[in-house]
């Protein structure tokens, strides 16, 4: 260790040097991008931190080697090569830099829009094969084209902001931003089938996951404006690659330029990459020297208030609570994850405000942690992104979600109570849980229905007319296609009136299977929960 530093810091990817500046302030710092994972566990217990990038595998084993380690840091946006949870148990603070390539990544859709709308790469490439042919390469202006942008968070957002300057007019689907932000930007927020209709350019800014792979395919593609051209520099498998292929052979997709696809890198066989209208670039979304600087100066500048003692920005599993307070609600944590997931997978519309009431024992202890766990729970399924207690309540203001809290300590029925009210662009909306004991959750009303709920992973959450024999016939699907129901409670307010189900199932409900329940006599509406 150098003279006077009083940690170690272990940099097993390469980083910037303008971040490991900044470190060596305060700390000894070895820059070790050869070493194996074998020869970075052999090592590790000598580091009081540890800085990677997306190279190191940040294992539960790697972790528990390192008997010394106080924080992580990631030169990036995501820590899926970081397991947090572990981290978390040996109380070692994970840190990342999660807005260091925004402005690269929306810079460079920018750069693909215009290259897609002026054929740059493929008049380049004939222009030094000794050709001038004007007339093949006829481009289109963007000014007072219509942009339909999918997905309005940090990187949507700027590319909104850039394509208006251009002149364009901007449409954007969302279905978690409010209409004041969206507003805000300068965007009419639309339904997807709007953007498929209206819009001349698309481009894609969604995270990967279940509900978003393949969101452009055959269907949404033969819906498309004659011509369009399709931008994706977000995630590989949000859209069919076969079904654009055949989309642009076809004629009714007039072009695409993508940085990143299903497989990566893509096979030399890869039939979109032989079309000339395609325009393909190897993931560089955020390969630009200032993103790479930004993201080492900013997770360095964490790692070096951490060690200092001063508080952090951008931790992802920070907890800045009294450990005899945190020790008090830590158990409500879960609840209020649970609650937020619930809600979002259960409930329709777009998120204007929310007010949590506290009441009971919990009510006599700071809040505010667990509306982040709230927040967390709910923006885990709007974004399906790292959200963490600090950058939580950020993005929820940054999305014009309005949050407040209220405190009761007297309460009738529960020992504690927390009830959430959203008002959403559809509706208001009402959810309630509470803890029987120290971790026993249950979800206590849902909608207008009061009902007793113990959560599991997979959930059936159906609104029906409580007439005989529909309970049945919902049983009878499931067991059809295999799935076991583990529990059930209802909840109605009369008889004969509107009621609510819920089933705990042993595994996964697909589409199929909720179309066909949707289609039972008396069922209103159908949903499947996995939390």
């Amino acid at each position: 260790m150098e003279e006077g530093k009083l940690y170690k810091v272990l940099v097993s990817d390469p980083v910037s040097e303008e971040g490991l500046k900044l470190l060596r302030e305060v700390a000894s710092v070895d820059v070790r991008t050869d070493l194996s994972p074998q020869e970075i566990m052999e090592i590790i217990g000598e580091y009081d931190g540890l800085l990677v990038r997306s190279g190191t595998q940040v294992t539960a084993e790697l972790i528990a080697a390192g008997k010394k380690l106080k924080v992580i840091g990631r030169a990036g946006v995501g820590v899926d090569n970081i397991d947090v949870e572990k981290a978390s148990e040996q109380g070692i603070l994970v840190i990342n830099a999660p807005e260091g390539n925004t402005i690269s990544a929306a810079e460079h859709t920018m750069a693909l829009m215009l290259a897609l709308a002026r054929n740059v790469p493929q008049a380049s490439a004939s222009l030094k094969q000794g050709e001038w042919k004007r007339n093949k390469f006829m481009g289109l202006e963007l000014h007072k084209k219509t942009l339909g942008v999918i997905g309005l968070g940090r990187i949507g957002s700027e590319v909104a902001k850039r394509a208006r300057v251009f002149g364009m007019n901007v449409l954007a689907y969302d279905p978690y931003i409010s209409a004041e932000r969206a507003e805000k930007i300068g965007v009419v927020p639309v339904s997807l089938e709007e953007i498929w209709d209206r819009a001349d350019f698309i481009t894609l800014h969604i995270p990967k996951s279940p509900d978003t792979y393949h969101l452009i395919g055959a269907a949404e593609l033969a819906k498309m404006k004659k011509g369009v051209r399709i931008i994706n520099c977000a995630r590989g498998g949000l859209i069919d690659e076969k079904a654009l292929y055949q989309a642009i052979v076809d004629g009714r997709v007039g072009g695409a330029a993508l940085d990143v696809y299903e497989e990566e890198p893509p096979g030399s066989d890869n039939p979109l990459l032989q079309l000339e209208q395609v325009i393909g670039t190897p993931h560089l979304g955020a390969s630009t020297q200032e993103a790479q600087v930004n993201v080492a100066i900013q997770v360095a500048e964490e790692m070096v208030n951490f060690l200092k003692g001063k508080p952090v920005h951008m931790a992802v599993n920070v907890s800045v609570l009294p450990p005899e307070i945190l020790t008090e609600i830590k158990p409500f944590i879960p609840l209020m994850q649970t609650l937020g997931n619930f809600y979002m997978q259960v409930f329709d519309g777009r998120v204007e405000s929310i007010e949590i009431s506290y009441s009971g024992e919990i009510a006599e202890y700071p809040v505010t942690h667990l509306t982040n766990a709230l927040l967390i729970g709910m923006l885990s399924v709007m974004l399906k992104s790292n959200i963490n207690f600090v950058n939580a309540p950020i993005i929820a203001r940054q999305r014009g979600i309005k949050v407040k809290e209220s405190t009761i300590k007297d309460t009738s029925i529960y020992n504690n109570l927390v009830t959430v009210k959203v008002k959403t662009s559809n509706q208001d909306y009402t959810l309630a849980g509470t803890l029987f004991g120290k971790n026993d959750i249950r979800i206590v009303q849902i909608g207008d229905y009061h009902i007793e709920v113990v959560p599991s992973r997979f959930m059936f959450v159906s609104k029906y007319i409580d007439k005989p024999g529909v309970i049945g016939k919902v049983g009878t699907i499931l067991g059809n296609n295999d799935i076991n129901i583990a529990g059930m409670q209802v909840g109605r307010q009369e008889i004969g009136g509107e009621a609510v189900m819920v089933l705990q199932v042993d595994n996964h409900i697909d589409r199929n299977v909720l179309k066909e329940l949707e289609k039972v006599e008396y069922i209103l509406s159908t949903c499947f929960v996995e939390l």
